[in-house]
């Protein structure tokens, strides 16, 4: 069968810097949220940095990354996604000067990956806030973080103008309601934060996403700007009315934050939220003017679905951040994601008929708890064919999209070498295409092993999908 994807599609994959990198400490960078969170999304803070937590060195991506983006390459990529660690940049996150030695390890990576034709997708904020932010300021929740967040934009955009032409804001922005210190650096306890604080830190992180979406075009003026939503597709659990409705506002959580990038002003239906729950947010005049700077396109991750439903009783499954109810015509991961290729396809049209921009999935995959055995030849490597199945059916529901019109820029599958969870900051549970000599424990000696998905991703991207198994 003849692909249906366009001949400009960018393939790829996606990583974050906080889960590769490593080299916490090094050359300048100062503290993130993630260096004091070593269980990952439902772990605890630590108060400093503690050697359990495997973020600390990650995959030493820093140091490798050379190799790596060579890997990359060999498997055809088009596009890289990685994020810029902000405390690289600006160690206190309110610094007046940035660290020139973080500013060009970027330009070393961003320049190795161009030297091999693979365009760098780069994320400003991917949960990696500087650790000092939250400290001083209490992150998202004190309006100036505004501000530095523009100074940090500013700085990178002006030093890559040359180098990046893609580039997202925010991190699964909706997130920050779901897990506000990983999100937005704020040290008071969930459990102790009202909803006007919670909304208050979504609406600055909200103008900070506009204001610096004007600020790229401004300097790079062929820049694309996208915003990145935690894509959850939800499912009425029966045809029931209530759980239609219930399914409805469910929607309403994620999709009020892509609205707001697309349309640049808040649905009325938050509005009247806040109005009906007593819910206060500073919303100035000149923040509706700055909101009004929309995004180019609109980019999710996609791993799962859900189901909705009023009635309390019925099992509960979920991702990361992300309850909802289990869909009995669905299977599930070992972690309890349910896998659903056709809900991306769905998560493609509801996003396009609604806001009628690009689209681009910038996360999907499979976490796995892979083993690495030796072949015929005496090579290392993993034979993941659960997870070429889970990436093929994927694809060819995007490719179904596509063939009904629908523009979809591109796809980077997460974590396409193996990195630290974010939800469980464990090495085990593993997304890439080349396995990374790690255990939970710490041990192993990084070594990078392709598995059989690295070949099968590779004749994907050669033959532009029209290997996919339809």
């Amino acid at each position: 069968m003849k692909s249906k994807f366009p001949k400009d599609f960018l393939w790829g994959g996606a990583v974050a810097a906080n889960q590769c990198e490593g080299a916490y400490n090094e050359d300048g960078k100062g503290l993130s949220v993630q260096d004091v969170l070593p269980r990952g999304i439902r772990g605890q803070r630590t108060d400093v940095p503690t050697e359990d937590n495997l973020k600390l060195k990650a995959i030493d991506f820093y140091h490798r990354y050379k190799e790596d983006i060579a890997l990359f390459a060999e498997m055809g990529f088009k596009v890289f996604r990685t994020s810029i660690a902000w405390s690289r940049i600006f160690p206190n996150g309110d610094d007046e000067e940035p660290n020139e030695k973080g500013l060009a390890f970027y330009d070393d990576l961003f320049d190795e990956c161009l030297k091999h034709g693979i365009q760098p997708l780069v994320t400003l904020s991917h949960y990696e806030m500087p650790l000092a932010l939250g400290k001083k300021y209490n992150g998202w929740m004190d309006r100036r973080t505004i501000s530095f967040f523009e100074r940090f934009a500013k700085t990178v955009f002006e030093r890559y103008q040359n180098k990046v032409k893609y580039w997202l804001t925010f991190n699964e922005i909706n997130a920050i309601l779901k897990a506000p210190f990983m999100c937005g650096a704020i040290l008071t306890d969930k459990e102790e934060l009202t909803e006007s604080q919670l909304y208050t830190a979504m609406h600055h992180q909200l103008v900070a996403s506009a204001s610096v979406t004007k600020l790229c075009h401004e300097i790079i003026p062929d820049a694309m700007v996208g915003c990145m939503i935690l894509g959850v597709t939800v499912y009425p659990l029966t045809p029931s009315p209530d759980d239609v409705i219930k399914t409805m506002l469910r929607d309403r959580e994620t999709y009020q934050f892509a609205h707001i990038h697309a349309r640049g002003e808040y649905p009325s239906y938050l509005l009247r939220y806040f109005e009906k729950n007593n819910i206060g947010v500073d919303i100035t005049d000149e923040d509706k003017e700055i909101l009004k700077n929309t995004v180019d396109f609109i980019s999710f991750s996609y791993y799962s679905s859900i189901c909705e439903s009023a009635n309390e009783s019925a099992k509960m499954t979920g991702g990361n951040l992300s309850k909802g109810f289990i869909n009995p015509y669905l299977k599930s991961t070992d972690w309890g994601w349910q896998i659903d290729p056709k809900g991306l396809r769905y998560t493609l049209t509801k996003l396009y008929d609604l806001y009628s921009l690009p689209l681009f999935i910038v996360e999907n995959g499979l976490g796995a708890e892979d083993v690495l055995t030796t072949g015929e030849n005496g090579e290392k490597t993993v034979n993941d064919d659960y997870r070429i199945a889970y990436l093929n059916d994927h694809l060819v529901e995007v490719e179904k999209a596509i063939d009904d019109g629908i523009p979809v820029m591109g796809y980077t599958s997460w974590g396409c070498i193996d990195i630290v969870s974010a939800s469980t900051a464990e090495m085990k549970k593993r997304y890439g295409y080349i396995y990374v000599d790690r255990d939970n424990d710490g041990k192993g000696n990084l070594e990078r092993y392709k598995k059989k998905s690295f070949y099968w991703y590779k004749n994907v991207i050669e033959t532009n999908g029209e290997s996919l198994k339809r």
